[in-house]
Formats: structure tokens, C-alpha cells, sequence
């Protein structure tokens, strides 16, 4: 047996300087944090993040989500068996009461949530991966794939100041280790920065570590995400592709899209995106449309066989996985433990995704900590992919470095 002792929560400052919570878990063996990462572009069903609303921060203060944490979590959990994540979660959610964890916040619960995983791991001694699949997957081998990486190397829509509307312009390896991928897309960043400087746009990043250039379209980044490929020596459509997050809620208004500096219809949007499907080795779009616009998700999956993922549509879960997986509105699952809570909810989200053959992408938020835990979720909860952001910022490297510690270790 392995109780809680203490739990204990403070206010800390995320990647942007903005406060977050700091949860620690303590055991009679061992001493486990988690640092919660806090999001610009949220679902609509997101489950509420806790602040303050005063003057300290800006209104962003986190002071009652801790105060919920150590003055009303905690008593409930002390003496509990830190290994049953299950019945913490149950506990996190009941004492709660709210389907959006409004009153004591999302914010508290995952942290609370993760930290105690973590602790459950290290009292057994084991790699947080390896703890998580060997207790919570129905996959009990030695055997762990790496998972491939989704490296943001220009940023746009909420994640920057600049003109472009897509968030997330990524470039995806797919080299024969991870260690070779991540070298690949270290050099295409440093020679797009080069490529950038060269044409005199800015080479300044935005908040997940991509370039934040003003472009004259988003096809343009495209085009210079192509040249800096070219230029690296890798061939793109054989080892390097693309992938684009438009997190499309923030361009959804009046039942038209922002494109371009213009309004576009779903339909019209859809043979864009078609096009650039046809000109460019894309094989992954999140978020194409709104998550209102669910005949433009069924458009998109239906006649493309290149991975459209969901992340404000599903927000982590399990019944809005259950219900797009009905309908076919995607065939693949961006995973955020804080979307939706607690581990165990995320986890049911990751094995109905599995149940239906979507893949999995585990992902960070645009204001993240130093914590690397998400590289061990992704391995430990078997995701085909991993977003952790450009190669410029200590938040996103430690993710990387994690994983090249775990591949070493395998």
C-alpha cells in the first residue's frame, strides 16, 4: 500500500507568464508534481479553467483554484491509495459536481489527476509509461513504438500577431528513430529562420515556438516550408510531410470562414483545402472546420483519405468521440488531459478512439511549464503522434528531450 500523505497546490507562472497551478502529491516513499498547461483556443465544451477574475495578473490569478486544491481536495484524498486512479478521478469529479468542472476548475483537477499518476509510477519504480501501459492499456507488451512528431514551425491565428489564419503550420518527420526525425526537423527550422531572414520577414516566434512571419497568404508558408525542406536535403512526400492545425472555431462567424483577408462558405473552404491537399504533401488537417459545422467534417472525412483530427470538436471526450465516430466526422483524436479533467477521462476518451481506429495525437497547450510528463502519455497511452511545438523554447524541447531519453532507454 502506498497512501497519500499531503496534497499540496501553488500558483506558478506557465510559458506565457501568466499563473497556473503546481500540484504536489507526496506518498511515505516519494514527492510527485504536475504542472497544468493552459490553452488560447478552447472548445466550446472544454471543462473550465479556474481563474481569479481580480486585479492581481490581470484578472489571471489562479489563488481559488489552489485554495480548492489544498482546502478542499486534499482532505478527501489523504489516505487514499495513490495507485487507484479511477476512484481519485471519481472523487476529483464528485466533489466537483458540475459537467465542466466550473466549481472547484478543470485547472485543479488535472493537476491533482496527473500528479497523483505520476506518484503511483514512482512508487513503483517504474518509467511513467511503462506504469501506464502496463495498468491502464489493453496492450501489456515491452514492446513501445516511438511516437512521430508534429514540429510547429510557423505559427498564425491565435498563437501570434500576425495575418495568417491557420494556427499551426507543422512539418512531420517520419525517419527511422525518433532522434532522426527530431534532427530533421531541427535543421529544416534553422534553415527555415535562414530562408526567412534571407527574404526580410520577421523571424520572431510565437507562443509555441514557430515562426510568426506576415505572410501574403497562408499558401505562402506552405510554399516556404517547402523551399526550407528542399534546402535541408530531406525530400518532402517521401521523408518529411506536412500538417496543418486551423483551429477553424476562430474563423467561424455568421456561417462563413475567414480566409485570405475574405469570407469564404464551408463548401468553399472545403475545395481549398482539397487543393492544397492536391499541391502539397499534407497528410493531416485539425480542426478543418468549426465544431458547428459538422456537415463540413463529414465532407472532409469522407473524401479524403488523409487524417483529419479532431480536437475542438471532441475536447478530449469520451461521448463527443463516441457520437463523431457515428457520424464520421473525423478519423482521428488530439488528446488533452486538461480539456476534459482527469486521466481517467482521458483515458476513456483514448480507448473509444481506439475502439473506432482513429489514431491518437497527444498534445500540449500554447501555454505550457517545463513539465515533460505528456511524452510519457503519448507512449504509455500508445498515440501514433505527439505535439509539442517548435524547436525554440525550453516548454517544447523538454517534451522532445523526454522522448529521446525514452527512446535510448528502449
Amino acid at each position: 500500500m502506498s497512501l497519500i500523505q499531503k496534497v499540496f497546490a501553488r500558483e506558478i507562472l506557465d510559458s506565457r507568464g501568466n499563473p497556473t497551478i503546481e500540484v504536489e502529491i507526496t506518498t511515505k516513499q516519494n514527492r510527485a508534481t504536475y504542472k497544468v498547461p493552459s490553452g488560447a483556443s478552447k472548445g466550446k465544451y472544454e471543462c473550465v479553467e479556474l481563474r481569479d477574475n481580480d486585479k492581481r495578473f490581470h484578472g489571471m490569478g489562479v489563488l481559488k483554484a489552489v485554495s480548492n486544491v489544498n482546502n478542499i481536495i486534499a482532505s478527501k484524498l489523504i489516505g487514499m491509495e495513490v495507485s487507484e486512479q479511477q476512484k481519485i478521478d471519481r472523487v476529483l469529479i464528485e466533489l466537483d459536481g458540475t459537467k465542466n468542472k466550473s466549481n472547484l476548475g478543470g485547472n485543479a483537477l488535472t493537476g491533482v489527476s496527473l500528479a497523483c499518476l505520476r506518484a503511483a509510477g514512482m512508487d513503483l519504480n517504474l518509467p511513467l509509461f511503462k506504469y501506464i501501459r502496463s495498468k491502464y492499456t489493453e496492450n501489456k507488451t515491452e514492446k513501445f513504438s516511438m511516437p512521430t512528431p508534429f514540429i510547429n514551425v510557423i505559427n498564425g491565428g491565435t498563437h501570434s500577431n500576425n495575418n495568417l489564419d491557420i494556427q499551426e503550420f507543422m512539418i512531420v518527420p517520419k525517419l527511422s528513430t525518433f532522434a532522426l526525425s527530431l534532427r530533421a526537423g531541427a535543421e529544416i527550422f534553422h534553415t527555415l529562420k535562414k530562408v526567412l531572414s534571407e527574404k526580410g520577414m520577421s523571424v520572431a516566434v510565437g507562443d509555441e515556438g514557430g515562426f510568426a512571419p506576415n505572410l501574403s497568404n497562408n499558401k505562402q508558408a506552405l510554399e516556404l516550408i517547402l523551399e526550407s525542406i528542399q534546402k535541408s536535403g530531406y525530400v518532402h512526400g517521401e521523408n518529411i510531410f506536412l500538417a496543418l492545425d486551423v483551429a477553424a472555431n476562430e474563423l467561424f462567424k455568421d456561417n462563413k470562414y475567414s480566409w485570405d483577408n475574405r469570407q469564404v462558405t464551408g463548401d468553399e473552404l472545403l475545395s481549398i483545402y482539397e487543393k492544397l491537399i492536391s499541391d502539397f504533401p499534407l497528410i493531416s488537417i485539425e480542426d478543418p472546420f468549426s465544431e458547428q459545422d459538422t456537415e463540413g467534417w463529414k465532407k472532409i472525412t469522407g473524401s479524403n483519405d488523409i487524417q483529419i483530427v479532431g480536437d475542438d470538436l471532441f475536447v478530449t471526450n469520451v461521448k463527443k468521440v463516441k457520437a463523431g465516430a457515428k457520424e464520421k466526422l473525423a478519423n482521428s483524436l488530439l488528446v488533452k488531459c486538461n480539456q476534459i479533467g482527469t486521466f481517467s477521462e482521458a483515458m476513456e476518451a483514448v480507448g473509444e478512439a481506439t475502439k473506432n481506429k482513429f489514431s491518437k495525437i497527444m498534445s500540449h497547450r500554447s501555454a505550457d511549464t517545463s513539465d515533460d510528463t505528456l511524452a510519457d502519455l503519448a507512449l504509455g497511452l500508445d498515440c501514433e503522434g505527439i505535439k509539442a511545438g517548435g524547436l525554440s523554447r525550453s516548454e517544447r524541447i523538454s517534451k522532445y528531450n523526454r522522448l529521446l531519453a525514452i527512446e535510448n532507454m528502449l
